[in-house]
């Protein structure tokens, strides 16, 4: 299986625990990896052959921007969710990160990391990994 890094993908957005992160919000960063046979598009050089990636940046940054999650946990198996929703898109890595978390006397970055993939039957379910 090939793989698309999609990263840096920064967000401004209202997930947190506290009130003021869902009113006032804060700025996220996504970094993504896609597993899917890149084969067909490196044969063709046809984009109709490959995920446009533009669309999944998009979808993305249209997530962040409007959820109102309580956890990035949450948030970040939302995107990995969304990403699935592409049909070539075997496996995705979700890489969330809050660089300004609001905890007193921290300056570091919380980020949280998931891989989900879909499921191979006949359902359109997503297990975790």
């Amino acid at each position: 299986m090939d793989i698309i890094d999609l990263t840096g993908i920064r967000v401004y957005g209202y997930t947190g625990y506290l009130p003021e992160e869902r009113s006032l919000g804060q700025w996220f960063e996504v970094d993504l990896k896609l597993w899917l046979d890149l084969a067909p598009a490196g044969t063709s050089d046809d984009i109709a052959h490959t995920l446009d990636y533009r669309k999944a940046i998009a979808a993305v940054r249209e997530l962040v921007k409007t959820a109102r999650f309580n956890l990035v946990e949450k948030l970040a198996s939302a995107i990995a969710d969304t990403v699935l929703e592409f049909e070539l898109v075997e496996q995705v890595g979700v890489r969330l990160s809050k660089p300004a978390a609001p905890i007193p006397d921290f300056g570091g970055t919380i980020t949280v990391e998931i891989l989900r993939q879909r499921v191979q039957a006949n359902t359109s379910s997503f297990q975790g990994g």
